[in-house]
């Protein structure tokens, strides 16, 4: 039966992206739909719906294009009727409404998080401003009604299927995130540019690596800090608004730091592989990028709140902290000698992509 995947926007790197292109390889002939495509490339050779708002320059602003999503969500026009949709949702698409069709079709939701800077300020500084909190308490109660129209709800982990009994009064069931553990398994320095080979040699012998995103939240000063307690150098993966601020604190810093800005897929592969452990300091909803680390062998040192809880395993696969405090990252460095690579990668399996795949197909057909 043909369906329908709801993203909210369709960008080059994220792990909701990858989560999307998983859907559109379970369902072929899903048609897709989104507020903009800033990256075509993603679903090439597929029908990809965008809606009105990605002809106007709020496409790159999110902030802004933010009150007028709600009401995008409730028309969208797709070209031929859905017998039911999947809703790829971390802000509003869950409240995807086709127009114009006269009866009501299977709506699934498979949720990231309920959004953060509506529910949650505290995980996100962007619900913070005066112009957030003001509007909060009516997005609250639209959010929560609109998330009962959902046939039914899969939360990426156990902690935001909390947030989500919380928020929208609803339970659902877990279906952790796919990660191509099998890419992130074997070496990809055949794929990389001679400009990446140099810079891979260029990095010290042993050093430590957060990537992210360069925002607040991804608290990539602690993947600086650590490496200063323990006196290695650090490597830091991604981009952003930040990389200005993380440049000077890199500077500053009693260890060497150097930033790999925009790193490739294979680049940031290899980075995982050589790094003697993978800092992920972020309260996540799952953390994907702590299994990529785990598939090429590196251990993780990460948050003991959040989604990586469940994705990384205490003393198997790197170790969970709850404070980030100077004794707590010397006492986990030098706790890692422990780690093997085998039980790093052993942990991985229970969320590669065929295990995912057959989670969300049992899901869509008991729901049908």
């Amino acid at each position: 039966m043909p369906g329908l995947i709801v993203h909210e926007w369709i960008e080059q790197y994220g792990g909701a992206e990858k989560v999307a292109e998983e859907f559109a390889a379970i369902f072929p002939d899903a048609a897709i739909a989104c507020l903009w495509d800033d990256y075509p490339e993603r679903f090439a050779g597929r029908t990809v719906t965008e809606s009105w708002l990605s002809k106007t320059p709020l496409r790159r602003r999110k902030s802004l294009a933010l009150p007028l999503t709600l009401p995008t969500w409730r028309s969208i026009n797709v070209p031929e009727a859905p017998d039911w949709m999947i809703c790829s949702s971390h802000l509003f698409a869950h409240h995807a409404k086709l127009s114009g069709l006269g009866r009501p079709i299977p709506k699934y939701v498979y949720a990231y998080t309920p959004a953060r800077y509506v529910w949650n300020p505290e995980l996100d500084d962007r619900g913070n401003s005066l112009a957030a909190r003001a509007v909060s308490k009516p997005l609250q109660a639209i959010d929560r009604a609109r998330a009962q129209e959902a046939t039914s709800i899969a939360a990426v982990s156990s902690y935001v299927r909390e947030r989500i009994q919380n928020a929208w009064l609803r339970d659902c069931k877990v279906i952790h995130p796919p990660v191509d553990v099998d890419y992130y398994s074997t070496s990809k320095a055949e794929f990389l540019t001679p400009a990446e080979c140099d810079l891979l040699e260029s990095l010290p012998d042993t050093f430590v690596l957060g990537a992210s995103r360069f925002v607040p939240y991804k608290r990539l000063d602690r993947a600086i800090a650590f490496g200063e307690a323990n006196q290695i150098p650090v490597v830091l993966a991604g981009s952003g608004p930040l990389e200005s601020a993380l440049r000077e604190l890199a500077e500053s810093a009693t260890v060497p730091v150097q930033l790999v800005v925009r790193p490739s897929q294979p680049l940031l592969r290899e980075l995982y592989a050589r790094a003697w452990a993978f800092i992920f300091p972020a309260v996540e909803d799952f953390g994907i990028m702590p299994v990529e680390a785990n598939a090429t062998g590196t251990p993780v040192i990460a948050n003991s709140v959040g989604g990586a809880a469940e994705s990384v395993a205490h003393g198997v696969s790197g170790f969970l902290l709850e404070s980030f405090s100077r004794s707590e990252m010397r006492a986990a460095a030098e706790a890692l000698e422990s780690i093997t690579p085998k039980d790093c990668r052993r942990q991985t399996q229970k969320f590669n992509r065929p295990v995912f795949r057959t989670s969300i197909r049992n899901w869509i057909v008991h729901n049908s």
